[in-house]
């Protein structure tokens, strides 16, 4: 075992300081890591009172740009979707848009980019999310933002020696302890082993890898993941598996991860499940069909998973330093996938009804909604400062939390 890995039973405590100090590199970062100020916001005094009540649809719920990137489907083709959909609840598209607006202003601050330019990434959001949602083509393309030329460029080139690294493609395959990966508990061991054996989680098995019932399905290796930000603390696991006979064996590497309740608010008297591993996987089919092929809902110790196959292809992007047109492109670009998860949801005149509202509401200086601007200029200034606070309790003197 390594010795920067961490025994299970002291697990909470590390992951606390991780997060806390992990949300502290950045403004940027805390707000990525800190989906309840966001929601709590909503319910204060402060949201202007003109936010619009979109249709009933699936929303992502975290629409921040660390949760959009490229997704492989089954085949390895490659779209830039929406890749983590935790937060998935049937509720307010405009919350996506407001939750991006200040994803994309908080960017442009941390890469030291003037005011103006949160200005124009909101014009261009709205612009290019109803763009979307009519079916027209997006005006603006991945190769004019290298942040985004670069992660879409390797995603195309990425296989599976990328994803597992050699110690897992070796004769016996294991998962590496260290920082990133934690030793189980007997427990988990045990639960994780019989996993697959279930007809549910074999059912995904098969459809990944085209193998039939009489194929093995065998779990090689696991470990507890230390990976995300909001999500540290949560169960989560690396699981290699093994498929197949000699002549036709291969390996899936799978994410399975806890899920717990949304803090995105659902419309009321709206109906979906009640377990939220499959309020996660009903939102994801919907919002992001190439990933929401690829996971099930499943039960682990007692806690409802969700179930995942992690491919070559599925990156996140790097905006941590932007030019002040890559802001408004990138702004373009997102507006434009978070408006197409939600098109794909609605008839022709719900989406014309739904574009009409959003087409409301523009201000003689600024070409967007203002219940959009004064959201994130009031919602910018919230997280700064709650930001800066985060950074004195718990990053300056780390040794003494």
């Amino acid at each position: 075992m390594s010795k920067r890995s961490t025994p299970h039973h002291k697990r909470k405590a590390a992951l606390d300081e991780r997060r806390r100090l992990k949300m502290a590199e950045s403004a940027h970062a805390y707000v990525r890591g800190n989906t309840i100020q966001f929601y709590e916001w909503l319910k204060s005094d402060a949201v202007p009172k003109n936010i619009p009540a979109g249709p009933d649809l699936w929303i992502c719920g975290d629409c921040h740009t660390g949760n959009l990137g490229p997704v492989a489907d089954l085949e390895g083709n490659i779209e830039i979707q929406i890749r983590d959909v935790d937060q998935t609840v049937i509720g307010n598209p405009a919350h996506d848009l407001l939750r991006l607006g200040l994803s994309l202003a908080m960017a442009a601050r941390s890469s030291d980019l003037p005011g103006v330019t949160s200005a124009l990434m909101i014009e261009v959001m709205i612009d290019s999310y109803r763009d979307a949602l009519s079916g027209r083509k997006p005006k603006a393309k991945t190769s004019q933002v290298a942040p985004i030329e670069k992660v879409m460029r390797s995603a195309l080139k990425r296989k599976w020696r990328n994803l597992a690294e050699e110690r897992i493609e070796d004769v016996e395959p294991t998962i590496p302890l260290g920082s990133k990966f934690w030793p189980l508990s007997k427990e988990e061991k045990v639960a994780l082993t019989a996993l697959f054996t279930g007809k549910k989680e074999r059912a995904l098995i098969q459809i990944l890898s085209g193998c039939t019932d009489d194929d093995p399905v065998k779990m090689l290796d696991a470990a507890y993941w230390v990976k995300g930000c909001s999500s540290l603390g949560r169960l989560r696991y690396a699981v290699l598996v093994g498929v197949g006979k000699k002549n036709k064996f291969g390996y899936r590497l799978l994410d399975i991860k806890e899920a717990t309740k949304a803090a995105a608010p659902p419309k009321e008297k709206i109906e979906m499940p009640s377990n939220d591993a499959e309020r996660v996987v009903a939102g994801a089919r919907q919002l992001s069909p190439l990933l929401g092929d690829r996971m099930a809902a499943t039960t682990l110790l007692g806690h409802h998973m969700v179930m995942r196959e992690l491919r070559p292809q599925d990156l996140k992007f790097d905006f941590s330093v932007l030019t002040r047109e890559e802001a408004v492109l990138t702004a373009r670009l997102l507006a434009g996938v978070v408006g197409k998860a939600h098109g794909r949801q609605m008839n022709r005149t719900a989406r014309a009804q739904w574009s009409k509202t959003l087409k409301a509401g523009h201000t003689k200086t600024l070409d967007a909604p203002s219940w959009l601007w004064n959201s994130v200029v009031g919602l910018v200034a919230e997280h700064e400062a709650s930001y800066l606070q985060h950074c004195r309790r718990f990053a300056l003197y780390p040794e003494a939390i």
